[in-house]
């Protein structure tokens, strides 16, 4: 990713941010399943980072995982993503970030469609819809 990494001091996150999306984004926690505004959506457009504007995920690459949050089976570009493991709550899951703020966006699992395999589970809150021009 060629753009600078977003840095903000917690007072700033604090003032960009909704409370939701600061506990979600900054502090690792989820909506509740089902909830939050993208996790039925169909509009045709791109899925933009809420902390700081990334694009993240294309509305091409969104599927009804079944799981009650957005889920992507790719991100818009392998950089704009980072994994580390997440061992709370007694599991061992994978972790997803934005790659520029380091929002917390939700978690990848290898259980999603073909061509990747994989299902990147995220938290409404997480993300801005931009949407496509008719």
């Amino acid at each position: 990713m060629s753009e600078k990494p977003v840095e903000k001091t917690d007072s700033e996150w604090r003032e960009d941010l909704t409370p939701e999306q600061y506990a979600i984004c900054r502090c690792g926690g989820t909506e509740p399943a089902f909830t939050g505004k993208y996790w039925d959506t169909k509009t045709p457009g791109v899925y933009q980072c809420a902390g700081c504007g990334a694009d993240l995920f294309d509305s091409e690459t969104k599927y009804d995982s079944g799981s009650g949050w957005p889920s992507f089976w790719a991100a818009v570009a392998d950089d704009r993503i980072t994994e580390k493991t997440d061992t709370t709550y007694g599991m061992v899951r994978t972790e997803i970030t934005c790659a520029r703020c380091d929002s917390h966006l939700g978690h990848v699992f290898p259980d999603g469609p073909q061509p990747t395999g994989l299902r990147y589970c995220t938290n409404s809150a997480s993300l801005n819809l931009i949407e496509r021009e008719k």
